[in-house]
């Protein structure tokens, strides 16, 4: 199994120790650096998880990325997905009446609102998903990506159900 990440100026092999993540969102200046200025999107990735480490990507291979899309003003959306055999994704569960109402990324993406959730909360979620390698955190609720109501993300970006 093999770690990376790309947060802020951390890319590469491995994560971050926590210590270092924790600023970014138990802080206001954290929060600023990390969300408020050029980026808004990062990732901590698992490659090869139970032991299918030497498998082809896409070919039995199970691989796991939790995306990490943050707004100062709204919070904190966490993206889940597992690849391969028996793969799933989840969303962060915010407020699910929000569904319909849309936070613009850094990179022109429209998030469903529904998913923020605050920043305390998504830090104790990413804690638990590094210290569990990558398991869905308990910590917070989730959605499942099939019981995400149809409609839900806008244009091309619906595929993602």
């Amino acid at each position: 199994m093999q770690k990376c990440a790309y947060f802020d100026d951390y890319f590469g092999p491995g994560w971050p120790d926590p210590s270092e993540l924790a600023p970014y969102f138990v802080t206001d200046a954290g929060r600023r650096r990390a969300f408020g200025d050029d980026n808004d999107s990062w990732h901590l990735r698992v490659i090869g998880l139970e032991g299918t480490e030497h498998l082809p990507q896409f070919n039995g291979r199970v691989d796991l990325v939790l995306t990490i899309v943050g707004s100062i003003r709204h919070g904190v959306l966490l993206c889940h997905q597992k690849w391969g055999p028996n793969g799933i994704g989840h969303y962060s569960k915010g407020n699910l009446l929000k569904l319909r109402e849309y936070v613009e990324t850094k990179h022109g993406d429209l998030e469903p609102m529904g998913f923020f959730i605050p920043f305390e909360a998504a830090w104790k979620a990413i804690e638990e998903f590094m210290e569990k390698d990558g398991v869905l955190p308990k910590s917070i609720p989730w959605i499942a990506v099939p019981d995400i109501p149809p409609g839900t993300f806008r244009g091309p970006m619906e595929r993602r159900r």
